[in-house]
């Protein structure tokens, strides 16, 4: 048996690089839109950022889920059950990246309108995302496709898959934006292709995996396996398109205007992937440790994985903090330059909406660990917390008294109502 430090490294090393690198797709294309198109561009891709929420929402759904009844099944021993799982989890992340590219063709405008497009933003939008939603089902594969490699005992691999198509978006993107011009259609060119390959690699993997083989008969959707895979993995997405209505309509109302405060929000809520890429992917490599020693019963080896992955998220949240307090123009500056508004609303952004950013580790790796052993209500109640039960309703309340202001608040007060919510569980009155 090796010890938890070696394991722990061994899944949460790679499940972090994969993370940056997948978080790499949209950043890549912000810097060269950004530097090629502009304010505009930058703005478009914020708009589109729903839809790729969307396609990450399902991809934690069905891989998480998957991977953690994959995980459970096989430390009880159930190994017939396992490749059922696994095998049903690709069929449901093909499927449903497939309708979610169908639903975003056949009503690419209205919901572009729905997620807060200003006029002005709306043709480079419809000329992004017209093209992204192709790679959907593929974005879907390779980053649920991920979850279930890694729970067959090959970080690695999918650490691979998500390099492949990342470095090929990057290379492509330098040549379609720089070298041929092509604009927003040259990134989402670049994009797609990126994710074709990736997902290409991560099917290919998981039809001969290290511990399974998925088969025909495994491919074959079964409701029981359907409703374990969603329920150990419910997550979130609706605040993005929430965020971006209300900063469209506050932001008129105020010296920035619409497209100021969605161009720099979209650039900071994706600078603020890349910490939680790490944590993340921390919360990631905890899973299947946490899992199978759960299904095997050595609850001891449980606990000293969470401690150990909760220490160092500590760690990278303290970093992150003084990044993001200390170097907001620095950072705001690599995706292209703007008016002295636009750089006074993005540190201001940065400064207010992500101040509690020191204690945001905590959430993710906690609500993935009731999920890996098993408890999806409790895991699926933490990943509400901040997401739904508390940011979004602020988003909407707190504009209404502070304006454009209220949406930078609603972030660390939404922190604040966790805090005071787990500290009140714990009081016991005299």
């Amino acid at each position: 048996v090796q010890p938890v430090n070696r394991l722990l490294s061994q899944f949460a090393i790679p499940s972090i690089i994969s993370m940056l690198v997948g978080s790499l797709y949209n950043i890549v294309d912000q810097f060269f839109i950004g530097q090629r198109v502009g304010e505009l561009g930058n703005a478009a891709t914020n708009i589109a950022f729903p839809l790729s929420t969307s396609c990450l929402a399902l991809a934690l759904l069905i891989g998480i889920g998957g991977s953690s009844a994959f995980n459970l099944a096989m430390g009880s021993g159930h190994e017939k059950r396992a490749v059922n799982i696994m095998g049903n989890a690709v069929v449901l992340l093909a499927g449903s990246g497939l309708v979610l590219s169908i639903i975003t063709l056949l009503f690419l405008k209205p919901l572009l309108l729905f997620f807060g497009s200003p006029k002005a933003v709306l043709p480079y939008a419809m000329e992004y995302t017209k093209i992204t939603a192709f790679g959907f089902p593929f974005l879907l594969l390779s980053t649920g496709g991920g979850h279930l490699i890694r729970a067959d005992g090959r970080p690695r691999i999918t650490m691979l898959c998500n390099l492949v198509g990342a470095v090929l978006n990057t290379i492509l993107d330098a040549l379609f934006v720089f070298g041929l011009n092509l604009g927003m259609s040259g990134a989402a060119l670049a994009t797609i292709i990126g994710q074709i390959v990736s997902g290409a690699l991560a099917i290919g993997y998981l039809m001969h995996g290290k511990t399974v083989t998925i088969r025909r008969e495994n491919l074959r959707v079964k409701w029981e396996n359907v409703t374990r895979i969603a329920s150990l993995g419910m997550a979130p997405c609706s605040n993005q398109i929430i965020m971006n209505q209300s900063l469209k309509h506050y932001g008129s109302h105020s010296i920035y205007g619409e497209n100021i405060p969605i161009a720099c929000a979209g650039i900071i809520t994706k600078v603020n992937m890349i910490f939680m890429s790490f944590v993340i992917g921390l919360s990631q490599g905890l899973q299947p440790i946490a899992s199978f020693n759960y299904g095997a019963g050595k609850k001891g080896r449980v606990k000293e994985a969470y401690i150990k992955a909760i220490s160092i998220g500590a760690v990278l949240a303290v970093i992150a903090f003084f990044m993001f307090q200390f170097f907001p123009r620095q950072i705001i500056s690599i995706f292209g330059d703007g008016s002295e508004l636009y750089y006074q609303f993005a540190i201001r952004y940065f400064h207010v909406f992500l101040f509690f950013t020191f204690v945001n580790f905590m959430q993710p790796i906690t609500s993935n660990f009731f999920t890996a052993i098993g408890k999806p209500k409790v895991g699926s109640f933490l990943a509400l917390t901040r997401q739904i039960l508390f940011l979004l309703p602020l988003i909407l309340l707190f504009p209404l008294f502070l304006g454009i202001d209220g949406i930078m608040y609603a972030g660390p007060v939404a922190v604040c109502f966790i805090m005071v919510y787990r500290e009140l569980r714990n009081f016991n009155p005299k």
